[in-house]
């Protein structure tokens, strides 16, 4: 609980008064622990302004820590993290006073691309590490002033809020009626972000000139690329820690608008879906709610991206949707599959991983495996992992026949492991097969090796190496 002003609270609607008039907030649970006293900064910091609590030692500590834990690749200073402590102990007074007469200006953002998946690229901008601590100070508050009041139907860079919370609230009102779906796509979101907006958003809870002056000049820091400084007009980088909660704030404006129209919406980061109950109300608010965006937030809808479907043609994180007899399921869409075996085919390698251990292909290929089993769980998918697990021993016995070489090591090892399980195979087969002209493809994908190279051979852990994962195994625990 957290006692709060009569303006406050008129400017939190969602918040309500109890019998003792203190204000109950019901997401403290989800958003304890970002920073230390998010909720209330006793006695000493009561009578602060905004600046002076972002400018803190216990604010300045806890960014210096997270900007630590989160490690990341140097700015154009060429500052690692391991430098941070040393160089605030040194200097952060003076970096205080520039802040404080709004002198401090932010060295240009280090542009690096990240390939996509329809080879495009995805534009990075990576802050130095002073600059990181400085935007992450400022998020910490941000995110204690604006957390309470965001939407419960935003997911996306939040606090105790994850993908897998915004696919079950999409299942939610698909089984409640809601079947005809608006795939709403914002054009290059982060690059088209109106500077002068976004100031005015955050003037209306932000009443501090200094915290507003040094958040314009993060978002006009320029952008350094093939040697030249660039100054934006619009956008915001990705890559900083400032700019995933500047980019729920603008959008917030786009969630009380849904919500005042009635709607079923759920948005994560620049996605969302709004759920309807039939194809002439999706086209009409498909309609109105591009216009308002382009008009109000001076943003720009997608014309091929942006489109009314079925759920089952629909794609929202990585998911789409399938109706069993009784309700609508979420399972993983055709790209995530791709990306799997795609990520998986880049690892195994012939080349490559024949000069390689077993134990370093295991460990990774568990590591890819796990991590997107880990967040595909949700869906539905024991086919898909079955049929992957087959594709993935296959691949990886090849490896293996390919490490022994020859025929007479070949020979060899099959008959240790044929022997060792107790498989029964004569040794006419294992020679046999040991001996085949086929290719190792082919080789392979036999009878004999694969029921002497089983799944369960192949899951167990034998020194340094661990044991292969079981796809199916695996996502059925």
């Amino acid at each position: 609980m957290v006692l709060l002003t009569i303006k406050q609270y008129l400017d939190s609607p969602k918040l309500r008064i109890s019998s003792k008039l203190e204000i109950v907030i019901p997401w403290k649970k989800k958003v304890e622990g970002m920073v230390p006293n998010i909720f209330t900064r006793g006695k000493e910091n009561s009578n602060m302004g905004l600046i002076d609590v972002i400018l803190s030692e216990s604010n300045i500590s806890y960014a210096i820590k997270r900007v630590k834990s989160n490690k990341g690749a140097p700015g154009v200073d060429k500052m690692t993290v391991n430098e941070i402590d040393e160089y605030f102990k040194q200097n952060w007074n003076d970096i205080k006073k520039t802040i404080l007469a709004k002198r401090y200006k932010p060295q240009p953002v280090r542009r690096v691309y990240i390939p996509k998946e329809n080879g495009k690229q995805r534009p990075l901008g990576i802050p130095t590490v002073v600059d990181r601590v400085i935007q992450q100070a400022i998020a910490q508050e941000l995110s204690r002033i604006y957390e309470p009041m965001f939407s419960d139907n935003s997911y996306g860079f939040r606090p105790g809020r994850s993908q897998h919370d915004a696919m079950m609230k999409t299942l939610e009102h698909l089984n409640n009626g809601y079947e005809w779906v608006i795939d709403l796509d914002i054009e290059a979101y982060f690059d088209t972000v109106n500077h002068d907006k976004l100031i005015s958003i955050l003037r209306e809870k932000v009443n501090d000139s200094i915290t507003l002056h040094l958040i314009r000049k993060f978002l006009q820091a320029g952008i350094l690329e093939n040697g030249l400084v660039k100054p934006p007009i619009k956008g915001m980088p990705q890559g900083g820690p400032l700019s995933p909660i500047l980019s729920n704030i603008y959008l917030d404006k786009f969630d009380k608008e849904l919500e005042m129209r009635g709607l079923h919406f759920v948005r994560y980061a620049d996605d969302s879906n709004i759920f309807v109950k039939s194809e002439m109300s999706a086209n009409r608010v498909m309609k109105s709610i591009t216009s308002w965006l382009e008009r109000k937030l001076f943003l720009e809808v997608s014309a091929t991206k942006t489109k009314v479907v079925r759920p089952t043609d629909s794609n929202f994180l990585g998911f789409t949707y399938w109706k069993n007899q009784s309700e609508w399921v979420c399972r993983p869409n055709n790209k995530s599959k791709r990306r799997l075996y795609n990520k998986c085919r880049q690892e195994l390698i012939r080349k490559k991983c024949v000069a390689l251990p077993l134990a370093t292909t295991f460990k990774r290929i568990n590591e890819i495996v796990r991590g997107w089993i880990n967040y595909y769980r949700i869906g539905i998918m024991k086919e898909f992992m079955r049929k992957f697990g087959e594709w993935l021993r296959h691949k990886i016995r090849v490896i293996i026949l390919k490490q022994w070489k020859t025929i007479t090591k070949i020979y060899k090892c099959l008959m240790y492991y044929n022997i060792q399980q107790k498989c029964n195979i004569n040794k006419e087969k294992v020679y046999a097969v040991a001996n085949t002209r086929l290719g190792l493809y082919k080789q392979a994908n036999g009878n004999v090796i694969n029921f002497i190279l089983n799944p369960k051979l192949l899951a167990k852990a034998k020194g340094d190496r661990p044991g292969l994962v079981n796809p199916l195994e695996y996502y059925l625990r």
